[in-house]
This record gives C-alpha cells, sequence and structure tokens, in this order.
C-alpha cells in the first residue's frame, strides 16, 4: 500500500513538472506603449527583434497606422534554452571591406568610409541642452538616431552605421543615426549620442570606443 501511494506521488510530481516546463514560454514577451513616430522597423532595431516576428506578434495592428498610446507585444528570446539563443548573441554585423558593403538586422549597406571615434551620451534632460530644450541643432526633437558631432569630422545631415557600443536603451551590435546636432565639448574625433531615457540610465554609457561606417 505505501509503495503504491509513493509511487502516485511521484507520478503526480512528475506530471506537475511537465506542466511548469510546457507552461514555461520559449520566448518571453514585454509590452512597449507606442509613442509618435514608432515604427514596427524602428522598434525592431530598438528592441534586437526580427521584424516578421515583431509584426506577427502584433498581428492585429496596421503596421501603417501605428500611433501614440497603442501596447505592441515584444517578443525576445532571452529565456530560450536551445542552441539557437546562445547562437544569437553572436553579433549579427557582417563587412565586407572589398565591396564597401556593411550588413545589419538583415540590411545591407554601402559604406564609403569607416571612423573610429569616443563616444558619450546624452538624455533629454534640461541641464544637458542649454536654452534650446530637447531639441538637436536644427530644431528637431531629439530621438533615438541622433548624434551629435563635430561638422568639421563629420558633415551635418551625415547617416552612419554606429557600431561596438553597448546600452540597453540602444539597439544591440549596430543602428542607423544621423548627425543631427553639435555641442560644445564635441570636437574632433567625438561623438554623443542621444539615449532616449533617464538621465541616470544615460549615464551608464560613459564613454566607449565605437566604429562608424559612413553609409549611402
Amino acid at each position: 500500500m505505501n509503495i503504491k501511494f509513493k509511487s502516485i506521488k511521484m507520478f503526480a510530481a512528475a506530471i506537475g513538472i511537465a506542466m511548469v516546463v510546457q507552461s514555461t514560454p520559449v520566448h518571453a514577451e514585454s509590452v512597449h506603449v507606442t509613442k509618435d513616430g514608432d515604427t514596427f522597423f524602428k522598434l525592431s532595431q530598438q528592441y534586437g527583434v526580427d521584424l516578421n516576428k515583431l509584426i506577427n506578434a502584433n498581428s492585429n495592428t496596421n503596421e501603417n497606422n501605428i500611433y501614440a498610446g497603442i501596447n505592441l507585444t515584444i517578443p525576445t528570446a532571452k529565456n530560450t534554452v536551445s542552441a539557437a539563443t546562445v547562437n544569437s548573441t553572436a553579433s549579427i554585423l557582417n563587412v565586407s571591406d572589398n565591396q564597401k558593403v556593411v550588413e545589419a538586422w538583415g540590411k545591407t549597406f554601402n559604406y564609403s568610409k569607416t571612423l573610429n571615434v569616443k563616444a558619450s551620451a546624452y538624455s533629454a534632460a534640461a541641464s544637458e541642452n542649454g536654452k534650446w530644450g530637447a531639441v538637436d541643432y536644427f530644431g528637431n526633437p531629439l530621438k533615438l538616431g541622433t548624434i551629435a558631432v563635430d561638422p568639421k569630422i563629420i558633415p551635418m545631415g551625415t547617416k552612419v552605421l554606429v557600431t561596438g557600443h553597448s546600452h540597453d536603451g540602444l539597439p544591440k551590435d549596430a543602428f542607423v543615426a544621423t548627425a543631427t546636432d553639435a555641442g560644445s565639448a564635441i570636437k574632433g574625433n567625438r561623438i554623443d549620442i542621444f539615449i532616449p531615457g533617464s538621465q541616470q540610465s544615460v549615464r551608464v554609457f560613459g564613454y566607449q570606443e565605437i566604429e562608424l561606417y559612413f553609409i549611402n
């Protein structure tokens, strides 16, 4: 009788473990509340997720009609325990020096040159943006992809692929930025990257040596 009872308990425990394993999501998900200017492409870069997976996870949202206040599901692979997850940590940046082509997030860019620079980061805090507020050199609101440069080194309006950085508020591995801002402390091979978020969270960036690809 005791043996049978133990067997039943062991069987129940095994079922319980199986249920826990099955109920644990392979892909963790988070929610992003949209703001003006958000697109599926921008969010795929921001969160480092596949564009098609992002669109499929939000099939009820028209990709051409994203407005502020929509709750979008952001699929991630942080909890995946398969070999695919391990491989996903590898860099997604592929460079062909001979053809002057760089590929990031499945998109190919032609580039004219590269430049190694020392980068810092800034937020939208009033103390970091002077009397004009959280706008760039041209008066446009600061956004992900805005960088401040020395115009003598990087002309205003130049588009670059930023690589080699590390910060939770930036897309992993690479992202496209445009030189639309300047600052008195940004001289020579220096850039300042705007990162959305609190001033405290942005300060974590510190100073980093990164590489820019001047894309066409």
